[in-house]
């Protein structure tokens, strides 16, 4: 059975360390029992929305073991992705986009995971040990075990906190077989302090530490395929892609600092797009502008159905004729939003086209956005 002793962690920290992880801590493999019992109410309460993927692997979610039985240990590693400016400032200008910061750059997924094997490699041939790579893809529960190794704590938005990097971290973890001696777990310095749970806009959280992801818009524009409730819709203002509201607002914040590798700073193309060029994206120019970034995964369907939302929201007449062009995409999800879109900007334009959209139109998520446009101006006056 392979064993460790200082001399080895130290030895992979510092490996770890010069491949350009900000953070490397140690843990057993072995999930929190709170954390476990944390999910399964999740899941039972029908938070988790549409993620399905999370139900048929909660077994091995909330057990490493019944992932990988031979694992031993499991080094939690991070990487700071801390902007250059509070997100939030995206929010004010209304004919352009906001997008989580974490996706203005190159996709987390292959920058950590390449960075994870070669590590992983070097472990396994120095030590003589078995391991298994993860990034957040795979049914690993990595805050909990985040907190347990030492890295940060959840706070009450149920994200992790660090006290060098705030809420800016991207985790990874590597599963082994080689026994070595954990970190200790990080308290909860979080305190008194409610700001991430005041500031959301769309009111995910039910409780400290409990979040409804059906409400959280980073779950609405990134995971939900199908259309999005119109109670949501004018909450979402300009956001097309995640919301780091209550990332963006944690007190930690302040001891953060901008991410040091390249690869997660913001394309220049990304850095409040116009709306107006991003609702005009064919599939093809979508594919080509978010090439290697984790915004191509959603399809541009759906991101034109954001996009669509943000413009709804703006107050910009004049992106009334980019919408309008969208009214006969091929696409039922984009041809609603538009519908919505439009009777937002321009109510009148909106009622004229009505009726013979409504009686054309067959699917009945789109006739259904046609027929609410038309009853806000067919109610009487009292």
């Amino acid at each position: 059975m392979p064993s460790s002793t200082p001399d080895v962690r130290e030895s992979i920290r510092a490996t770890a360390l010069r491949e350009g992880f900000d953070v490397v801590r140690f843990a057993n493999a072995v999930v929190p029992p709170s954390a476990a019992s944390n999910l399964q109410r999740f899941l039972s309460e029908q938070r988790h929305g549409t993620m399905d993927w999370m139900a048929r692997n909660a077994e091995r979610r909330a057990d490493p073991n019944a992932l990988w039985p031979d694992a031993k240990s499991i080094i939690v590693l991070g990487m700071n992705y801390g902007p250059s400016h509070d997100p939030r400032e995206q929010l004010a200008t209304h004919d352009r986009a906001a997008i989580s910061c974490y996706a203005l750059g190159d996709d987390y997924h292959d920058v950590i995971k390449g960075k994870l094997k070669r590590l992983a490699a070097g472990i396994a041939q120095q030590h003589g040990a078995e391991v298994k790579v993860f990034v957040d893809t795979a049914p690993v529960m990595e805050k909990p075990l985040a907190q347990a190794a030492g890295v940060g704590w959840q706070g009450k938005h149920t994200n992790l906190v660090s006290r060098l990097y705030g809420s800016w971290l991207f985790l990874g973890s590597i599963f082994t077989t080689l026994e070595l001696t954990p970190d200790e777990p990080e308290p909860d310095h979080c305190g008194a302090c409610t700001r991430c749970l005041d500031v959301c806009p769309t009111d995910a959280f039910t409780a400290p530490c409990q979040i409804d992801a059906r409400r959280c818009i980073s779950y609405l524009t990134i995971e939900h395929k199908g259309h999005i409730a119109r109670e949501f819709r004018k909450k979402m203002g300009n956001r097309i892609y995640g919301c780091d509201d209550c990332l963006a607002v944690c007190p930690w914040n302040k001891f953060a600092s901008v991410a040091r590798e390249a690869q997660f700073h913001a394309r220049v193309e990304l850095e409040q797009p116009r709306l107006a060029d991003l609702a005009t994206l064919t599939d093809a120019e979508f594919r080509a502008l978010f090439r290697g970034s984790p915004i191509k995964r959603i399809g541009r369907d759906r991101f034109v159905r954001n996009v669509l939302i943000a413009i709804g929201n703006s107050g910009d007449r004049s992106l009334a004729s980019a919408v309008e062009r969208l009214l006969d995409d091929a696409s039922p999800l984009v041809r609603a939003m538009a519908a919505w879109a439009l009777s937002q900007l321009d109510p009148l334009r909106s009622e004229q086209l009505a009726s013979t959209r409504l009686y054309a139109e067959n699917d009945p998520d789109v006739r259904s956005e046609w027929q609410q446009a038309i009853l806000p101006l067919a109610a009487p006056v009292h």
